[in-house]
């Protein structure tokens, strides 16, 4: 367990120290901001949904937490080349693996790293930032997103 561990440590520290798909992308068809004002945590996420529905590219810039950028690092990796719906469901089995709520079917994969954020629960808001404003994104509604 212990090496397992180690392991999940690793690729978030990885993550955070070099996220991959940061900074601005051009020609996005979607973006949303999000703030959690709990850590100070700040980014904004940028989608380029094709005509087909799915999520050709993704990318995300700001500053915050290893949790938050090692998070959102992991979810530009999950969605690309996604269809819409594919990442929503991503959405809700991530929110359901971090709330300590599994939700039947998701597959996860390399996002169980960050299972063990759900016993720290105020860390919970820094993993889930990224996902809530990817939603929000895809939602379009033009608001800024915050996890309070």
């Amino acid at each position: 367990m212990s090496d397992l561990r180690d392991l999940y440590q690793e690729v978030i520290f990885d993550h955070n120290r070099n996220p991959r798909n940061f900074g601005p992308l051009e020609g996005y068809t979607h973006k949303a901001d999000g703030f959690n004002p709990l850590c100070g945590d700040k980014l904004t996420v940028y989608l380029k949904v094709g005509e087909d529905g799915a999520i050709t590219d993704v990318s995300f810039q700001g500053a915050g937490c290893a949790i938050s950028m090692a998070s959102a690092s992991l979810m530009t990796e999950a969605l690309k080349g996604k269809p819409v719906e594919v990442a929503e469901q991503l959405f809700q089995g991530f929110h359901g693996l971090i709330m300590d709520k599994p939700v039947a079917g998701a597959e996860l994969g390399k996002l169980m790293v960050l299972e063990g954020v759900k016993e720290f629960p105020s860390r919970v808001k820094c993993a889930t930032l990224s996902w809530h404003t990817m939603h929000a994104a895809l939602e379009q509604k033009g608001e800024a997103v915050t996890t309070e």
